[in-house]
């Protein structure tokens, strides 16, 4: 058997195998009305089919832990009674194919209020639907309109809010919670120099800079079950430090080993690791794998295990990513929207039987006989 398809047991959850469906916003939730921010038919078709794929275990997409916190209108969010409800349609839908549900819990800070990307992803304002937006510091992201920034009140509220957020996920039937500090969102803000430039004690060094984010771990850590996994999504560089003409210092591939200790220390069970979303001119390398060195690294540095993710396209390469070491397991975004059955192929690649649906298989194994 292929390493990509063997189990990764985290706490007493077993994983049924190493290639999974990592969290892609859609832009797709209503924007208005009773069901704000609530999963659709079209999620759960979304989801559900990535389940019958094969994926060990899918991801939710970002999900805002309050209205304030979606990057769009039109995001996900969970922070009521009628989200949960649509929340456990979509969970027992993954389960029911011996997949594992996962939610990443989010709040995208200075980037939120935005139009959907496909429509330019420019600030709307209040009359488009947008909100004011909040951050580490008063810096906006480039192109959008300046954040408040956060009193120590409000960050209290803010971890709160993961919390009960996190609460929810639970009784919809979520087996993972992943929080997420990546990506320019608003915990990725107060761990980067380039946008935190308090003098609190959430701001400064390096452990101020962490505070935010290792208080709402403990805060997600704390309501959610023993027995159960907590991840942490970072972005491992903002690819600053990798660029020797840009002057500015920014977060870097050693802050995030010690963080992947910090957050360890704290009960997270996996980092999930991802890079870039702190500035747009960035020198970011659109080539396959391009992310991986960077789990190896906090795997062999941290002894967390690690998730790789970017542009993770073919079986072969999924494989040698975990069948050595350099990651725990394989996170597909885009080739699971082009090729939402990837698992199925990629165990018959690599020598393994493609564990189909039964209602599929046995179509599959007559068109074989026939």
């Amino acid at each position: 058997m292929s390493t990509l398809f063997t189990p990764l047991k985290l706490r007493s959850l077993e994983i049924p195998n190493r290639a999974w469906m990592a969290p892609m916003c859609m832009y797709s939730a209503p924007d208005q009305g009773p069901h704000t921010a609530a999963p659709t038919d079209f999620h759960l078709t979304h989801l559900a089919s990535r389940a019958a794929g094969g994926a060990g275990l899918v991801m939710a997409e970002a999900t805002a832990v309050r209205p304030d916190g979606r990057i769009s209108p039109w995001d996900l969010g969970l922070w009521n009674d009628t989200q949960q409800a649509a929340f456990a349609r979509l969970t027992a839908a993954v389960r029911a194919h011996g997949s594992v549900p996962a939610v990443q819990l989010a709040h995208a800070g200075r980037k939120a209020a935005t139009d959907k990307p496909w429509l330019g992803g420019r600030g709307l304002s209040a009359d488009e639907g947008g909100w004011p937006t909040v951050s580490a510091s008063a810096e906006p992201f480039e192109g959008l309109p300046a954040p408040h920034e956060l009193t120590q009140d409000e960050i209290t509220r803010l971890v709160g809010d993961f919390a009960a957020s996190a609460e929810r996920a639970l009784a919809a039937g979520f087996q993972v919670a992943e929080v997420h500090g990546a990506h320019g969102y608003l915990i990725n803000t107060f761990l980067s120099p380039v946008a935190n430039h308090r003098t609190d004690a959430y701001g400064g060094d390096l452990q101020g800079r962490m505070r935010l984010a290792l208080e709402i771990v403990e805060a997600v850590r704390g309501v959610w079950p023993e027995h159960l996994p907590v991840l942490f999504r970072t972005s491992a560089t903002d690819w600053l430090s990798e660029n020797p003409e840009d002057p500015r210092q920014g977060w870097a591939a050693e802050d995030t080993v010690r963080l992947a200790k910090e957050v360890a220390a704290r009960g997270v069970d996996l980092l999930d690791v991802s890079t870039g979303g702190m500035v747009h001119d960035a020198r970011i390398p659109a080539e396959p794998g391009y992310q991986v060195p960077f789990a190896e690294r906090v795997r062999a540095e941290a002894g967390l295990p690690t998730a790789a993710v970017g542009l993770i396209l073919e079986p072969a390469q999924a494989e040698e990513i975990v069948a050595t070491g350099r990651a725990d397991a394989a996170m597909l975004g885009r080739q699971l929207l082009r090729e939402p059955y990837w698992p199925h192929r990629a165990r018959a690649e690599l020598g393994d039987q493609p564990a189909w649906p039964e209602q599929y298989g046995y179509a599959v194994a007559r068109r074989k006989k026939d």
